[in-house]
């Protein structure tokens, strides 16, 4: 399997290359398993982070990169935009989106209790990748539903046509690869 190789928040990585369709791969960034790169991603953004009250991710891989972050800043309480309603929940708002990982239509719910939290106070957005902003425009829907305000929006990587955009702080950019593997 083809792989580039990226240097992140000071550490070395090969991402693999997973082809979209005939013509198109992304760089597949996983910081599921790997406890050191998320430790450094969730410093370095917290460094670049602007003022807020609350952490916000969507399920799922933003999860262990919003705990380290909410951890490393002294164990604060952070919302998760999640796949499917659970049983604990108050009551839920939903979303509906489509992103470039996934390969059909999904909802995002967020639970009404995180919800009263959030209201009037400040939220930052984080997530592991920014793509097409398909996840990132859902999750801001839910803030903007619970009367969240938002703060600034977060990530490791940029791809593709999200590195022009001026409302995000990411780390580094990421590519698009062509089907030879060859960044574009």
């Amino acid at each position: 399997m083809k792989s580039y190789k990226m240097n992140i928040a000071g550490l070395d990585r090969d991402l693999p290359l997973c082809p979209l369709n005939d013509e198109l791969s992304i760089g597949a960034f996983v910081i599921f398993g790997d406890p050191e790169l998320t430790t450094a991603c969730a410093q370095a953004l917290l460094d670049r982070a602007p003022e807020y009250d609350y952490l916000i991710s969507a399920e799922a891989k933003g999860i262990p990169l919003v705990h380290e972050m909410a951890r490393l800043a002294g164990n604060q309480r952070y919302m998760l935009a999640r796949k499917s309603p659970k049983l604990y929940m108050t009551g839920v708002l939903e979303v509906t989106v489509r992103s470039i990982t996934t390969a059909k239509e999904q909802k995002l719910y967020l639970d009404t209790a995180d919800a009263e939290l959030m209201r009037g106070k400040r939220i930052l957005i984080v997530d592991d990748v920014i793509s097409t902003g398909a996840s990132l425009h859902a999750v801001e829907e839910l803030v903007k539903e619970a009367g969240g305000l938002i703060c600034g929006r977060m990530a490791v990587l940029a791809e593709g046509d999200a590195q022009n955009r001026d409302d995000i702080i990411y780390l580094e950019k990421l590519p698009l690869f062509n089907a030879n593997g060859d960044a574009i």
